[in-house]
């Protein structure tokens, strides 16, 4: 409770601050709210709108424009916000002072921190700025020879996708690929097409967590406790959901995996993290070499020059904020949201799902269509019309829009949402 009132009393002040906040956040009233929503149970508590109000007055919300592209890049609290600036302001001061004597020796700390929201040892951790970032860390530094095979689908992200494709063309592996009927509610299938893929020439299998073009929450333990019985690696693509779902690394079996912390964590823009099994350390190139490549150190995957220590810094706000909601009940308001819309718009003529609606398949990503509509035409005119951001996603065997809310995204938002799809689909 101590280092809960010291982070509220950070909050009130960032918040003070800030002159479009309402008055609500500077009251004394938070805390009481809070020590509130802690005797309610997450379901009960993911209803709340009175305390996901108290969140959102945390954000800089826009006033002419509703945010249902979270999916791509998050925003911050002001907190984290405003921490970057001073970080930054800071560095100003004396750039070659502050940053590497100062600010660059902070980074244990925060490994230590991001390790614990990881469920593994901060000497599993490494700091860098995206999942592209860590995922090629990977992808180029796994030891691998001509003809060995590695699976991927055709819904992965396309960052990955290249990085596969031109380690194919330099090093002569062979690229395996598999196309996921999406959306689907049977693990067993979507094992059975990895599992069948396996040959004796496989080497790495590479997932994506939440496939980020629909939600669809893929089975990555089973598929790499198969994997680990062939002795195959498993590169693990957590963009879409670290600080979304509430897992551990360790815990999905992966050897490698990297995340993006401006996303569902809201860190500040260019923030990342890569994730490396302890015993892997040593034979995983890094991308950016140091003196010593074959270390056992996870900081040799550090070595990127000079970087924005200012961003590392305010992570730390973010994983505050990201503990202060709490992770049960932050993944509750995410799937109470995506509920909250999908009910009340799946029965209207034309409107169909790319996104399954089972609570355990998909979370807050979720991706529609209306039938005779292009994804452009109605991504565009929910932004036009009725000043609604969306994504439209137009890739492989999937074509729609993704919605994708936040926790300071309220009902009132959703219901202008509901509002526009049932005009569209009725007219």
């Amino acid at each position: 409770m101590a280092s809960r009132r010291k982070f509220m009393k950070q909050c009130c002040a960032a918040a003070f601050s800030a002159p479009l906040v309402s008055n609500k956040l500077f009251t004394s009233g938070l805390e009481a709210e809070l020590e509130r929503i802690n005797k309610l149970p997450v379901e009960q508590a993911a209803a709340d709108e009175d305390f996901w109000s108290w969140i959102r007055d945390c954000y800089s919300v826009s006033p002419t424009l509703i945010n249902l592209n979270n999916g791509g890049v998050s925003p911050q609290p002001r907190q984290v916000q405003d921490a970057m600036i001073r970080y930054y302001k800071l560095s100003n001061e004396g750039p070659s002072y502050f940053m590497w004597r100062i600010l660059d020796k902070g980074r244990e700390s925060l490994r230590s921190k991001l390790a614990l929201l990881a469920g593994c040892s901060a000497e599993e951790i490494a700091v860098n700025r995206n999942t592209t970032e860590a995922l090629d860390t990977a992808i180029f530094g796994i030891n691998l020879k001509p003809g060995d095979e590695v699976i991927l689908t055709k819904q992965d992200y396309p960052n990955m996708i290249q990085a596969w494709k031109q380690r194919e063309i330099r090093d002569k592996i062979k690229l395996v690929w598999l196309n996921l009927e999406l959306p689907a509610d049977d693990d067993d299938q979507i094992i059975s097409l990895f599992k069948n893929a396996i040959t004796p020439k496989t080497r790495v299998i590479q997932l994506t967590h939440i496939i980020n073009w629909t939600g669809q929450i893929l089975p990555v333990r089973k598929i790499a406790d198969e994997a680990h019985k062939h002795g195959i690696e498993v590169l693990l693509d957590a963009a879409h959901s670290f600080a979304h779902l509430n897992f551990t690394f360790p815990e999905t079996g992966c050897d490698y995996g990297g995340t993006s912390l401006h996303k569902w964590l809201c860190a500040p823009f260019g923030a990342g993290m890569l994730y490396v099994k302890k015993e892997k350390i040593r034979n995983l190139w890094p991308l950016f070499p140091n003196d010593n490549p074959l270390s056992n150190d996870i900081r040799k995957f550090e070595t990127l020059g000079t970087r924005n220590l200012a961003v590392e810094h305010a992570i730390v706000q973010a994983i505050e904020f990201h503990n202060l909601i709490g992770a049960e009940r932050k993944l509750a308001r995410l799937k109470y949201l995506k509920h909250y819309w999908t009910e009340q718009v799946k029965d209207l003529p034309g409107v169909h799902f790319n996104t399954t609606l089972n609570p355990e398949k998909s979370c807050a990503l979720c991706n529609f269509r209306i039938d005779g509509l292009k994804t452009s035409f109605l991504e565009s005119t929910l932004l036009e019309k009725y000043r609604i951001h969306t994504s439209p996603i137009t890739w492989e065997n999937i074509d729609g829009v993704r919605i994708t809310p936040h926790v300071y995204t309220s009902t009132a938002d959703l219901d202008l949402l509901v509002k526009a799809i049932t005009e569209i689909a009725t007219s």
